[in-house]
């Protein structure tokens, strides 16, 4: 059986070797001329790290990533608002929540799909057909490929998408985001290698997490319109007039970030939708349910998707009804967690002063059973096993 991926990203990559390990013939389609390993950091939840580990490439992120003692949630003077001890979810949910570069995590998933060339670059899918034998599809470049099934993890901009589902567009989040990583210098103040802070303030909200090697990931989100031009001219001079009067070590981080580090996009999700499966074509990662990164779920929901759609491939004839049964498990999921990680997003970026004074008074007030059901939801997801 072959398998035709469209798009070498964290959910493609990782797609690909979920299938190769159940024996299926692989072929991903890149339309970059290059798999780029780059990008800022990212989180994976203790969830996709139980996923990686089904595939065999968790012991490799667990050792080249970070893992943290604790998550902060803090005021732009310091003050704590909420405090997570991630040691206490690692004993009772397995595998800690990892921090690691989107780039180094590309290069793992690489190296775990094994010498065979099978990711191609530089193709650009503009056409796909199905019929009850199989599916074929077009390439910019002028060639073709015909395989069993179809599967669009092209991002939240998915062509797949866009000729299935032309009414499933992103909506814009309403904030817009700087990101860069940066090396920790050794006069930083206020800093914990083994702490990953947001703040939340009426001018922004501020991020803070460590990564390996002493690197730090940060991000700084600002509402704003979509596509201001002057706002993507941005420098971190610019964020530092922002984010003035927050604590330390904010200050230091944006002074010792210089302009050619700084990564600028605006915020957007796709609006949760009802299906993933279409035949023998199917949706997968942002594709089929890009989410903001509120929740550090987009690449962990992601890595699911591929094992979980491995696992019914694997035990469900045919096709059509192993990508069904796919879409029946992974779209109530995701749809529940888009909503989520959208509000936590909208409570983060208030910024009226009677708003932000009521949600710094009540925010410690929330129970920790509620922290501890939300949590629960994440990371106890149901893996069956591709072996």
């Amino acid at each position: 059986m072959k398998a035709i991926i469209i798009g070498a990203g964290i959910g493609g990559l990782s797609t690909a070797i979920a299938l190769r390990k159940i024996g299926m013939d692989v072929k991903v389609f890149e339309s970059k001329q290059e798999v780029r390993f780059a990008g800022a950091g990212l989180a994976i939840g203790a969830n996709a790290v139980r996923a990686l580990k089904q595939f065999g490439a968790g012991d490799s992120v667990l050792r080249d990533g970070r893992v943290l003692d604790e998550l902060r949630i803090l005021t732009p003077s310091g003050k704590i608002l909420q405090r997570t001890d991630t040691a206490v979810i690692s004993h009772k949910y397995g595998p800690n929540n990892v921090t690691i570069e989107r780039g180094k995590l590309l290069e793992l998933l690489m190296g775990a799909l094994g010498p065979e060339q099978i990711v191609h670059t530089g193709k650009t899918c503009y056409r796909f057909e199905q019929n009850d034998n199989g599916v074929k599809v077009w390439f910019e470049d002028g060639s073709t490929e015909e395989g069993d099934l179809l599967i669009g993890a092209d991002g939240v901009y998915s062509t797949i998408r866009e000729n299935l589902l032309p009414n499933a567009k992103p909506r814009y989040a309403g904030y817009t985001c700087w990101r860069a990583v940066v090396k920790a210098g050794p006069d930083l103040r206020g800093y914990n290698p083994n702490v990953f802070i947001e703040t939340w303030g009426r001018r922004g909200r501020f991020g803070l997490v460590p990564l390996p090697d002493n690197r730090i990931y940060w991000f700084a989100c600002v509402n704003a319109k979509a596509r201001d031009s002057q706002l993507k001219a941005f420098t971190p001079l610019d964020l530092m007039k922002i984010f003035e009067g927050y604590h330390e070590p904010i200050p230091q981080i944006l002074a010792q970030t210089s302009n050619h580090q700084l990564l600028h996009h605006d915020i957007y999700d796709l609006p949760p939708i009802r299906r993933f499966a279409f035949g023998r074509i199917v949706l997968l990662g942002d594709a089929a349910h890009a989410m903001t990164p509120n929740l550090g779920q987009g690449a962990g929901q992601s890595i699911e998707d591929a094992v979980i759609l491995a696992s019914h491939l694997k035990r469900n004839s045919p096709i059509k009804e192993a990508l069904e049964r796919y879409e029946q498990e992974r779209t109530s999921r995701t749809r529940q967690i888009t909503r989520m990680s959208k509000r936590i997003g909208m409570v983060a970026q208030l910024n009226e002063r009677v708003s932000v004074a009521l949600r710094d008074a009540l925010f410690p007030l929330i129970p920790d059973r509620v922290l501890e059901k939300q949590l629960q939801f994440l990371y106890e997801v149901e893996l069956k096993g591709l072996l």
